[in-house]
């Protein structure tokens, strides 16, 4: 499988969060998938953490990178194919990154791993489940 990782997410993940469900954390593991967190979940940490709504160890452009590597999640950037997608999205929500997101998982045809059900309710994503 090849998953995108939710910001949140990823935060649970790297932070040993118990918010994280078994089977979330086993599949971000599982060594045959292919992990990836996206450029816009870095944006939204360090907008975050700049806000003072995201404590982390390290300065976030320090401590993202590492700890995606540590994990071996891929990066994957923002490209004009993906944000293209956002004609096809209907407005249930207004949130920026979300959407992003679910543009990438279209245009890439990746998985989603969420917990967040305003990002659930693009019936037309898929989601690990």
């Amino acid at each position: 499988m090849q998953l995108l990782l939710n910001t949140h997410i990823f935060l649970w993940f790297i932070s040993g969060s118990d918010q994280l469900s078994a089977g979330f954390r086993e599949s971000i593991q599982n060594p045959d998938n292919e992990v990836y967190l996206s450029a816009v979940s870095v944006w939204e940490c360090i907008i975050k953490y700049q806000l003072g709504k995201l404590p982390l160890p390290e300065s976030p452009e320090i401590y993202l990178p590492k700890q995606r590597e540590r994990h071996k999640i891929d990066s994957l950037k923002v490209n004009e194919a993906s944000v293209a997608q956002l004609i096809k999205l209907p407005s249930l929500h207004r949130d920026p990154f979300d959407r992003l997101l679910i543009c990438q998982a279209l245009q890439h045809n990746l998985i989603i791993v969420t917990a967040d059900a305003a990002v659930m309710a693009y019936q037309m994503a898929q989601f690990l489940k």
